[in-house]
């Protein structure tokens, strides 16, 4: 890299900084603004809500537990069980804002064979669900119990791909059929009044005035959650703290993520239901618990929410800028909208209790109560693909189902809101144990989501359409072909060669070579012996990956050998050594930073079988490896050569 490139990098740098911190500080001003107003929701029990369904927010879809075949449902909730008793769900170490955090949700990854999905720097590697064209091929790779489990996720898998894209209005309108009986009694009493659930906000901290006079609690509460929407948060951040180890500031929410300690006095909508004659819940309005204030309407809170709406509609465009960019690729490729029939190749299974958790945050925009997981849209996704989530909520883990318990009991719900946008009211839809909903369309990508926590533990499978373009066991395979297909072996000596050395060739080779250590093999060995305990799928397809890989750091010997070599012409000569610069560096910085987050505090604190493994790692004078794990000296060299050309 020249110092002319050098300087423009820099400059874009920091460029980015600047806006980026501008928007933070805008962002604040904002929310600040806002203050204890809150935007409007509405609940099944309010008047309205089945209209806000249908004009805002209709991407929609919740099946109802008892549309679904009893014997699927009892074969996905022991597989779910299953799952968690042989320790196959698992807190992340994520990467958030150049600082690791634990997930709050534990997880695991089902999906086809060879399948990845990445959030947060984190690259989660695929249980193979056992569909029967793979039963065919032999793949033993779990034990018994452990196999009958995700054949049971991939029959739900398979359920949802036929059922997602049939037309479910009905569905909606069976699931507010008592809602349209509160409706025509409000109606008559001439009720226009919107829900504003001040219950929750009342249980923010009693007292507004000490609320506003703490700028920092309002950044901590608002502030972030607006920068982390820009940022589309992704699954799983813990939103308590880990051991000291990171401030509110990097608190994100996301998807099965940020928490807080559930108090169901405070958790908006009681979870009492009421059955039709087809054994579907169905809700009516509920008094909640604590004390009842007057619900707040549309009008009284609108004029002071839609001075902020000018401001807003810039961050707005911004929002959907970045979706597109992602993080879900290791490498750019062209943005995938999705079409035809819908085959979900992922599902994100993830749990949680919130008994567990030391705190949970208020959702801070409308109050809809206690978040599990803060509002994001679901990343890494085919652009414009459905999402199928099944809920199941239970006592404990000899599934005792949450259904049929106390008319106290705070359910799970979801909160929905369309991005960016602070004149629709948001949506909250409760879940019953078993309970199904589809986001489709552009539902995803327009709206945000959020879970709202109930009093059981829960345990969600999120059904997606990942884009996988470089995210498969085959996509990196062949690029290690790629690769290779540069280095001659000679059959009677070993001895290697290049066979091109066209720096666009050269620099190609390098990419790969960077992508499948950081992007691969350091990925996997982060998350620690943890596949390899409960499935050997991935053991000797890493094993493979990790030979190509000692391939190509000779196949980097040999490109330094010939930059270093006298005779080379002087421009080409310049070219290349620029090239293995750039690709030496990039590959020195990234090495040492996965190397301080295997050893970092947090890292520490994991037992053994699941502790981050620092490899590829070699001592100083390891014989089998062509060049050092440290390459300062060698980047020194090429920079040396640089100044002397």
């Amino acid at each position: 890299m020249n110092a002319r490139q050098c300087k423009h990098n820099s400059r874009n740098m920091k460029r980015s900084g600047d806006s980026e911190g501008e928007k933070r500080r805008k962002r604040r001003r904002l929310l600040q603004e806002l203050g204890d107003q809150k935007i409007p929701f509405l609940g099944p029990s309010d008047r309205g809500y089945q209209q806000l369904w249908d004009s805002s927010y209709t991407g929609l879809v919740l099946r109802r537990s008892c549309s679904l075949p009893t014997e699927l449902h009892d074969r996905v909730q022991a597989a779910l069980l299953t799952l968690r008793r042989k320790g196959c769900l698992l807190r992340d170490l994520v990467r958030v804002r150049d600082r690791d955090v634990f997930t709050a949700v534990s997880r695991a990854l089902l999906g086809e064979p060879g399948h990845t999905y990445r959030y947060l720097d984190t690259r989660l590697f695929a249980i193979p669900w056992h569909s029967e064209d793979s039963e065919v091929k032999g793949q033993n790779c779990c034990d018994p119990d452990l196999r009958a489990a995700c054949k049971a996720l991939w029959e739900l898998n398979t359920f949802f791909c036929s059922d997602v894209s049939k037309s479910k209005e009905g569905d909606t309108l069976t699931q507010c059929a008592k809602v349209g009986e509160v409706e025509a009694k409000q109606s008559e009493e001439g009720d226009t009044e919107s829900k504003h659930s001040e219950d929750s906000k009342n249980s923010e901290g009693g007292d507004s005035g000490s609320r506003q006079s703490e700028e920092g609690d309002t950044e901590s509460k608002h502030s972030e959650e607006w920068d982390i929407e820009s940022k589309h948060s992704e699954e799983g951040c813990s939103g308590s703290k880990q051991e000291g180890e990171w401030e509110t500031e990097s608190k994100h929410s996301s998807e099965e993520g940020e928490t807080s300690q559930v108090i169901p006095a405070e958790a908006g909508v009681a979870a009492g239901s009421e059955h039709s004659e087809g054994k579907c819940p169905s809700w009516a309005p509920k008094g909640v618990s604590g004390t009842q204030t007057e619900p707040v309407g549309l009008k009284a809170q609108e004029k002071p929410v839609v001075q902020l709406k000018h401001s807003l509609s810039d961050y707005h465009i911004e929002d959907k800028e970045e979706q597109a960019s992602g993080q879900g690729c290791s490498q750019p490729s062209p943005q995938q909208v999705f079409s035809g029939s819908v085959k979900f190749n992922v599902t994100l299974l993830n749990y949680m209790d919130p008994a567990s958790m030391s705190q949970l945050k208020e959702e801070p925009y409308y109050g809809m109560g206690k978040m599990a997981v803060g509002w994001h849209h679901d990343e890494n996704l085919i652009t414009h693909s459905p999402v199928a989530v099944y809920s199941y909520s239970c006592h404990d883990n000899k599934g005792e189902s949450s259904e049929g318990g106390s008319g106290e009991k705070t359910c799970w719900r979801i909160g929905l809101k369309v991005a960016w946008d602070i004149h629709t009211p948001g949506l909250m839809l409760p879940l019953e144990s078993g309970d199904c909903y589809y986001m489709r369309d552009d539902l995803n990508s327009t709206h945000q989501h959020c879970v709202l926590a109930g009093d059981t533990a829960r345990f969600s499978s999120t059904h997606r359409v990942a884009e996988c373009s470089s995210g498969t066991l085959t996509y990196i395979q062949s690029r290690c072909q790629e690769a290779l297909s540069n280095l001659h072996t000679d059959p009677e000596t070993g001895s290697h060669t290049l066979l091109a050395l066209r720096p666009s060739t050269l620099q190609h080779c390098e990419e790969i070579h960077n992508e499948v250590e950081f992007e691969w093999l350091r990925q996997y060995w982060f998350q620690g012996q943890r596949y390899a305990r409960f499935c050997s799928w991935w053991t000797r397809p890493m094993e493979q990956l990790e030979k190509d890989w000692r391939l190509m750091e000779t196949m980097t010997m040999l490109f330094l050998a010939k930059v270093e070599e006298e005779g080379q012409a002087g421009e080409g000569r310049r070219e290349m050594a620029e090239t293995l610069l750039s690709a030496l560096t990039d590959r020195h910085q990234q090495r040492q930073t996965w190397r301080d987050r295997c050893h970092s505090s947090l890292a520490q604190t994991l037992p053994p079988e699941e502790a981050p493994v620092d490899r590829p790692f070699w001592g100083v004078d390891d014989p089998s490896m062509p060049l050092p794990f440290d390459l300062a000296d060698i980047i020194n060299r090429v920079e040396s050569l640089l100044w002397r050309m």
